[in-house]
């Protein structure tokens, strides 16, 4: 659980474009208040952040990718025309990975799809996607995830996309092209929280 309310701090952090109370970071990020002041002070002697306000972006996000834990829990399938599927779909998501960096700065082919789903969605998801296409190896897997990665999701184009902070972090996590293209966004983050 520690690396978890670590990963819920950075992430809050990482999102706001404006420093936040200590308490106002403790609700959003879903821990005590002692909890943040304890990590904040470690980040501080790092020289990653001055109280709540972040002076190294990039450096926190190499920190983040040293304590994060890739999803392990994840579901395949072969749909046609996805996008159009998850535009009209009232359940909550959030694309990540190479579909979301397209949408967000067009580097990378999206060769797959990958959305974050709540764990209490699995099944119905599984339903709406079997009724759509097949299930296994595809172009859509459905990542199971808690309610504190959609922090600071967006719509953009009619999907709803996670926050820069998480995709950076997804992209760095997959490696090879989609680390180059989190290196690209990373600028983007330096300017969204100075």
């Amino acid at each position: 659980m520690r690396g978890l309310k670590r990963e819920m701090i950075l992430r809050v952090l990482l999102a706001e474009s404006k420093s936040l109370s200590k308490n106002e970071l403790s609700k959003r990020a879903n821990c005590s208040r002692q909890w943040v002041i304890l990590f904040l002070r470690e980040l501080e002697k790092k020289k990653l952040v001055k109280k709540t306000k972040v002076v190294d972006p990039a450096g926190l996000i190499k920190f983040w990718l040293t304590i994060h834990k890739k999803p392990k829990k994840y579901q395949e399938y072969m749909i046609k025309e996805p996008l159009k599927l998850l535009k009209k779909t009232k359940s909550d998501y959030a694309l990540t990975t190479y579909q979301a960096e397209n949408i967000v700065q067009r580097h990378l082919f999206p060769s797959r799809i990958d959305i974050y789903i709540k764990e209490e969605d699995l099944q119905a998801w599984h339903s709406f996607l079997l009724k759509e296409g097949l299930y296994g190896k595809g172009n859509v897997r459905t990542i199971v995830t808690e309610e504190q990665t959609f922090y600071g999701k967006r719509k953009l184009n009619g999907l709803s996309v996670v926050s820069l902070p998480q995709l950076i972090i997804d992209l760095f996590t997959e490696g090879g092209p989609a680390a180059e293209a989190a290196e690209i966004l990373l600028a983007q983050l330096r300017k969204h929280v100075s």
